[in-house]
């Protein structure tokens, strides 16, 4: 199907092409963006709200700013869809988050208004501010640099780290503080009341507008400018329940201000353009913006899937028989019923209720269940104190933002052996996100770490299995459980609790010539390959080993007495990952077995479908029946897919 950009939006191919427009243009310009976004998402899906509610501003930034030389750092990039289209890639936006495709976010290496690669949040004014004290440091006097960050990314430790920096670096920085009040999940947090309560102190505004016009009609434009900042900076603190937060930090703070309104952005970025030094503007803005239905419900509709822009009905498939549910919602129904047994279990997620599936445990037991913003470093450590009053706490995050707060794992946890279980969503590859959030290395970085269980269910009985253990009195351990996005593979999911003793595989099959030995949800993908063997007479033994550490030792006593050739599947890095723990565990006991590695290569795994991508990796059923094959036929020795 071909989607056609209105008549003006067919005209611009660069920012170049923005400038030449008027500024009543601009008005027709934002709504055949927004229809033209509308119109590819809805039928190729992707991203959706966040950009709708950046258009004016998206327009306006580069309407004023002389991109690319003036650098643009957008926070995370869910909403940079617009930016994409204004900036060359309109004629293959169709192809955004598509194998070999366009990123669907900012990426260095597929523009160069692409200023930040970005993908997790609060990165940006680190980053812009990176930039600004280079371009000082090298004359660039007239260099701009903008971070655009949302107000939920704003709760990040990094953000406040960042602007502390940017009021005594004297560069010339400004922050654009996108305020919706949401980032995928309503935003939570004294932050979020402090942005309340300047933005809707109709007090405020109502005095700081009207100061403004009085001293625009005094003469001497340099005492108004500065009479008119230090009355409102009076205002502010008159008003405001507190002193303003962002000019403490020796940020000038500029608004609140309208973001859907192309005029006043246009005139008030090409004003604080002209103003030297670290500055903040904070507009106002509505997630999905333009498009009723993403307005009402925005967590809905942050990416929605498929979806009929008539009528928004989201295209959801439809099976005659019982579909396997998601590994997440096996983990958000399986821990309401543990919580319900032990009244010591408490949940927390960093953002994510919706998507972790912590959100039924938060309906059915607010005071025991938690977001706690964008703040993965604090999840960890709240949990760890709170595991030292002997609560037994499911920190739910997703393995590559887990990546975030490896310090507190260590410090806070490891060190102090506290039972924390880790629930590691999304561990493994991801799909159309792409390699900011692929899940790809956290078997390697939490095996190496002392006092650490390690653990991955083949599937949702061994998901609720692993819950259950873990909470037990018996464990005194942090117990990581790492589980895959998507369906599993069991439609009858709800088995009744096991202990499942910790650190015991379990042999799915016996057989002859080759032993595959797998961890997690890529077991599955053994059996699929190991029927399609049986039917041309190879016939692999098959482990599901459910740790990485410990290893079960007598089954790997077992496996090297009896095999030769072994081969591991993880979806996890083949460096350091589990097939690295059976070899150095073979080369501890004097074993000489051939093992062939199978898992993400050493080398960064660009956006696709989960099949396409399993595929490229090499670990999917085809590819483990064709390793099988190579193995029995002496092709093939010690490989480790280092790329």
């Amino acid at each position: 199907m071909e989607i056609t950009p209105g008549p003006l939006l067919q005209t611009i191919n660069s920012p170049d092409d923005l400038k030449l427009l008027s500024r009543e243009q601009l008005y027709q310009l934002c709504d055949e963006l927004r229809q033209y976004i509308i119109d590819i998402v809805s039928v190729h899906g992707g991203h959706f709200a966040a950009s709708l509610g950046v258009v004016e501003l998206t327009v306006a930034l580069h309407y004023v700013f002389n991109t690319p030389y003036d650098q643009l750092v957008w926070d995370v990039g869910h909403q940079a869809y617009g930016h994409k289209i204004l900036t060359g890639r309109r004629e293959v936006f169709a192809s955004n988050r598509k194998y070999n495709g366009i990123s669907g976010f900012p990426k260095r290496t597929e523009s160069v208004y692409d200023s930040f690669g970005v993908g997790h949040s609060s990165t940006s004014i680190s980053a812009a501010l990176g930039m600004a004290m280079a371009a000082k440091y090298k004359g660039e006097t007239d260099r701009k640099a903008v971070a655009i960050i949302g107000d939920g990314a704003m709760t990040a430790g990094l953000a406040f780290e960042g602007m502390n920096h940017a009021g005594v670096a004297d560069t010339d920085l400004l922050i654009v503080l996108n305020d919706n009040g949401i980032s995928i999940d309503p935003n939570v947090g004294a932050l979020k009341e402090y942005l309340t309560d300047i933005t809707t102190s109709k007090t405020y505004n109502r005095l700081k507008d009207d100061i403004w016009k009085a001293l625009g009609k005094l003469p001497g434009s340099t005492f108004s400018r500065e009479m008119a900042s230090k009355i409102e900076h009076s205002i502010k603190s008159f008003v405001s329940r507190s002193s303003n937060l962002f000019e403490s930090l020796n940020l000038r703070y500029f608004g609140p201000i309208d973001g859907h309104n192309i005029t006043k952005l246009v005139d008030t970025l090409q004003d604080l353009r002209q103003i030297p030094g670290p500055k903040l503007l904070h507009i106002m803005t509505v997630k999905g913006k333009g498009y009723s239905l993403a307005e009402k419900e925005q967590t809905k509709w942050h990416a929605p899937g498929l979806f009929d822009k008539i009528t928004g009905e989201i295209y959801k498939k439809h099976y005659p028989t019982p579909q396997p549910p998601k590994y997440q919602d096996v983990f958000g129904h399986s821990i309401i019923e543990l919580a319900g047994q032990n009244p010591k279990i408490f949940g927390i997620t960093p953002a994510m209720p919706s998507g972790s599936s912590l959100k039924f445990m938060m309906e059915k037991m607010p005071d025991r269940a938690f977001d706690v913003g964008i703040c993965e470093q604090h999840a960890v450590t709240l949990s760890a104190g709170m595991a030292t009053q002997g609560m037994r706490v499911y920190c739910n995050i997703y393995s590559s933002f887990m990546q975030r707060a490896y310090d507190q794992v260590i410090h806070d946890v490891a060190i102090q052996k506290l039972p924390v279980i880790f629930c590691l969503d999304r561990a493994g590859l991801v799909g159309e996100d792409g390699p900011t959030h692929h899940g790809a290395y956290d078997i390697p970085f939490m095996r190496c770490v002392p006092n650490m269980i390690v653990s991955s269910p083949m599937n949702e009985s061994e998901l609720r299995n692993l819950l259950y253990t873990a909470q037990l009195e018996s464990n005194k351990y942090p117990f990581v459980i790492r589980y895959p996005r998507g369906e599993g593979v069991m439609p009858e999911w709800k088995t009744p609790f096991q202990e499942i003793p910790v650190g015991k595989g379990r042999k799915i099959k016996d057989g002859e010539g080759v032993a595959i030995l797998s961890l997690g949800h890529p077991g599955n993908f053994v059996t699929t390959a190991i029927r399609e063997l049986r039917a041309t007479g190879l016939d692999p033994a098959h482990y599901d080993m459910r740790f990485v550490k410990p290893l079960d030792e007598e089954l790997l006593h077992e496996v090297f007495h009896k095999f030769d050739r072994v081969i591991t599947v993880e979806d996890g890095t083949v460096v350091g990952g589990f097939g690295s723990a059976i070899l150095e565990f073979q080369a501890a006991h004097g074993y000489h077995a051939t093992v062939r590695i199978l898992g993400i290569p050493d080398d960064i795994v660009e956006h696709g479908t989960l099949k396409e991508l399993q595929h490229e990796c090499g670990y999917d059923a085809p590819a483990i029946a064709a390793a099988v094959r190579e193995m029995t036929g002496d092709v093939v020795s010690v490989n480790h897919l280092l790329g």
